[in-house]
Parts: structure tokens; C-alpha cells; sequence
């Protein structure tokens, strides 16, 4: 998807000052043309790519680089993150990255970043709802029936996720946590592999971007049961939010930030964050985004810091209370 935007469009929608001056200053570097390479640390057809993917060509159009979405998945996003992390301060290598990144020094022994310190926050660009799914051959309905038949069957339900530490696999080990149910985590590889399973029936529900089983929901190869937000998805109105459905204290989503190594220019960062922005901001991008049930967040460089630190307690909290850990 490709979304036009001409310097007029920009002057209008941020002021000649903050986009104009900035972005012409980068177009006067020796970097200019040179493509972004834009690292996803989780697997191709997940909901922070197709975001990636959705905002490249406008990114690229405001920036004057040409962008490169590459996936570097395993251990959580662990392995692509380090490659951001690592990656010189020309502002050639960033990184759109999951709320995995604040999960991961809790689930993890060893991480070898500061999820804080060696990252620069570019923007916080959105929520990511999560939706409670199960096979409809299991022979319940709703949250309560979910939670009858898992206590009557200790430890035969289970939940799959995108991984071992992943968002998906967090949010079922708080649901576990919530409700003093027994199942059985099956991490996969990615959420396509999971998606496929939880039709086949070979494990029996687990939490799902709703973006990614909308469609599979619609049709009726998958059932839904609750919303991990604190407030129902526009995409899946009709679906209760899980506190609704008689979990009271859960409330987990998950987010999709743009960030790049520590150190990077601020003249720079603003500029980035101006493009992402306006991507972000144009109608159709809004139309993109709301398709894919996902809900925009407006955290520039001056707030995503305190985002970020405030989300690494709070998992590192909830974590801890899920018992969750890895080696």
C-alpha cells in the first residue's frame, strides 16, 4: 500500500518548521537515498510486519530513503533487537518492535541490551488488542464455561502462543495466573503456524492479534471469547472484554513501537518521527490501521521514553507474578 504525500500535505499537517527544515537537512547528508534497513524481530505476516509493511512506502516517501522491511525472529525477538541495538548511529538501521521488548528481561536470564538504555524511542504507534480464541469443537461458548470445563479437566487444555516469551504467550500465562486454571503452554514458531494448529484442533485456544483471526472468526474456524483490552475492539464489538466476561483484574495488550540504536541525532529523530507521523496520520493509513484492529497511539520522541520505562515496570511486574522465565 502506498500512500502519496507531497511537501504541501506536510507543511499543512506539521507545520513548515518541524517537517520541512528537518527533512530537507537530510536530504542535504551524504546518507541521502540510501535505504533504511527496518528490522522486524518477529516473524513475516505477524502484526508489528504487516505494520512495518503498511507504513514503508510512505516512510520511504517522506524520507527520501527507500526501506528494506527484514525479519529476524527467534527468542522472543531477542536476536533481531541486537541487531538494532548494535547497528551504527547513521540512522541506516531501525527497528519496529513489539511490547516483547520490555517482556524479555523478566522471561529471560540473560538479554544482551538495555531494553532502556541502548535503544532510542522514535514513536509508539499503536495498541495491538488481543483476542481469547478457542477450537469450536471445545464445548464451550464463553469466558465462565471456558473456565468451568478447564477446572474440571486439570492440565488437558492447550494454549498455544507465537513462542516461548512472546506477547501471546504472556498474556495466557496472566489468564492462568488470574483464574488458578491448569493448561498447557505450545509455543510455536510465529503465529501463522499457531493459527493453523488452533483450526486443526491440535491445541485449543490462545490468544491471537485480532487483526490476524478476524477473518478466521467471521467464518467460523475459530471461536472468540473475550478481548485482552480494557475496552472492547471496534473490530470485534460484539466480543466482551475479558474483565467483562468475569476476569476482573485481567487487562493486557500488547503495542508496536519504531525505535533505533542509542545515540542517534536528534535533528534525525524528529525527522523520523515527523515521516512516521504523517504515514500514520493519512486517511488512508487510518483506514489500514483500523482494519486491522489496531488502535493509535500518538507518543512522540519526548514522551516514548517514559512510555517505555513505565511499560518495562509493569511487565517486569506482571512477569514476575506469571512465573514465567526462560533460560
Amino acid at each position: 500500500m502506498d500512500f502519496p504525500l507531497t511537501r504541501r500535505a506536510l507543511v499543512r499537517a506539521f507545520g513548515a518548521t518541524l517537517v520541512v527544515a528537518p527533512l530537507g537537512a537530510m536530504a542535504q547528508t551524504p546518507l541521502a537515498e540510501k535505504p533504511i534497513r527496518m528490522i522486524v524481530p518477529l516473524a513475516a505476516g505477524s502484526t508489528v510486519d504487516a505494520v512495518a509493511r503498511a507504513l514503508g512506502p510512505s516512510f520511504s516517501r517522506t524520507t527520501g530513503h527507500p526501506v528494506i522491511v527484514e525479519n529476524i525472529v527467534g527468542a522472543g525477538g531477542i536476536p533481531g533487537t541486537t541487531q538494532i541495538v548494535k547497528a551504527q548511529k547513521d540512522g541506516l538501521t531501525l527497528g519496529m518492535i513489539s511490547s516483547n521488548h520490555v517482556i524479555n528481561p523478566g522471561i529471560y536470564k540473560t538479554v544482551p541490551y538495555d531494553s532502556l538504555k541502548d535503544i532510542t524511542p522514535i514513536a509508539v504507534l499503536a495498541t495491538v488488542p488481543l483476542v481469547l480464541v478457542v477450537n469450536p469443537k471445545l464445548p464451550v461458548t464463553n469466558v465462565s464455561e471456558l473456565l468451568a470445563y478447564a477446572k474440571a479437566h486439570p492440565g488437558a487444555l492447550n494454549y498455544g502462543s507465537a513462542g516461548n516469551g512472546s506477547t501471546l504467550h504472556l498474556a495466557g500465562e496472566l489468564l492462568v495466573s488470574e483464574t488458578k486454571i491448569e493448561m498447557k503452554h505450545v509455543p510455536y514458531r510465529g503465529t501463522g503456524p499457531l493459527i493453523t494448529d488452533l483450526i486443526g484442533g491440535q491445541v485449543q485456544l490462545g490468544f491471537v492479534s485480532v487483526s490476524q483471526v478476524a477473518p478466521q472468526i467471521k467464518a467460523g474456524a475459530l471461536r472468540a471469547l473475550a478481548v485482552s483490552t480494557p475496552t472492547r475492539s471496534a473490530a470485534l464489538p460484539n466480543v466482551p472484554t475479558l474483565a467483562e466476561a468475569g476476569v476482573p483484574k485481567y487487562s493486557f495488550d500488547a503495542w508496536i513501537a519504531l525505535i533505533g540504536p542509542a545515540g542517534l541525532p536528534k535533528p534525525m529523530v524528529d525527522s523520523y518521527a515527523a515521516a512516521i507521523k504523517t504515514a500514520m496520520a493519512s486517511p488512508e493509513a487510518q483506514t489500514a490501521i483500523a482494519g486491522q484492529g489496531l488502535m493509535v497511539l500518538d507518543k512522540g520522541p519526548e514522551a516514548a521514553p517514559a512510555f517505555f520505562q513505565s511499560e518495562l515496570t509493569k511487565h517486569q511486574k506482571l512477569v514476575k507474578q506469571s512465573g514465567a522465565t526462560l533460560d
